[in-house]
């Protein structure tokens, strides 16, 4: 089950994330969602679909990926606090909206780093250091896993949030994530509470240490992405969706 109940100083600052979301958004492109109660569902509960999978963050943390406007990362912060995290975008706008919102919501034990996660994989302080790495709608997955497993340490995870049509996407990515360091993957299927759409969160877990020559240079993954050789298998287990409850008034 995951879930979540929060208090009423918790749904106070959600509303104000909310409200500095949709007015920042008239001034940049933050987010495409601007009704208040998709932001509450689509942003926010959708962020809070991982709660259960990141409770072991410890004390190396968690880093989110390309967060854009906080997404997953935040939510999640918010409701567990004693996480230690990092959020990472490659956009000097976005990553100025985040330090207004660090200051707005009075937050300030999150380290907020403007790289790209190429940049970063390499980073000798952010290499193999984290303890779970998140992404959220950022790049398909064979993609996605030369950008976040690096950052990963040896016994920690990867968590990418995908709609429901990820299977092909991921069986294309088995042979990156092997290359890369990964385990097998599993894919927990979800629902969001009022609208009912579906979701897929890939849990890849990193098994092995990532080849020094990877991740490779800014903008070569998604240009060239790792491919995968005839025969390759790796297997993926689909578990049955704990399904989301959290107690919610605004």
């Amino acid at each position: 089950m995951v879930g979540c109940e929060l208090d009423a100083g918790q749904v106070d600052r959600f509303m104000l994330y909310m409200k500095e979301l949709l007015e920042w958004n008239t001034r940049m492109n933050l987010t495409a969602i601007t009704q208040p109660a998709e932001v509450v569902e689509k942003h926010f509960l959708d962020s809070l679909l991982g709660l259960s999978l990141i409770r072991m963050a410890g004390e190396k943390g968690l880093i989110d990926v390309g967060t854009g406007a906080g997404f997953p990362g935040l939510p999640l912060y918010m409701v567990m606090p004693q996480i230690k995290l990092t959020l990472m975008d490659s956009q000097q706008k976005r990553i100025g909206f985040l330090r207004h919102l660090m200051e707005t919501l009075k937050l300030d034990r999150v380290q907020i780093v403007h790289a790209r996660a190429e940049e970063a994989g390499r980073h000798e302080g952010m290499r193999e250091y984290f303890q779970v790495a998140v992404a959220r709608a950022v790049a398909p997955m064979a993609v996605l896993a030369e950008l976040c497993l690096p950052l990963v340490r040896t016994g920690g995870m990867m968590v990418a949030w995908k709609g429901p049509d990820v299977e092909k996407e991921l069986q294309d990515a088995l042979h990156a994530i092997a290359m890369l360091g990964g385990g097998d993957p599993e894919v927990y299927a979800m629902r969001l509470p009022f609208s009912g759409d579906a979701r897929r969160l890939v849990v890849v877990p990193k098994v092995r240490t990532t080849p020094a020559e990877y991740p490779r240079r800014p903008g070569i993954p998604e240009k060239r992405p790792l491919r995968q050789p005839k025969g390759f298998q790796l297997s993926v287990v689909t578990t049955p969706n704990p399904s989301l409850r959290c107690s919610w008034k605004y």
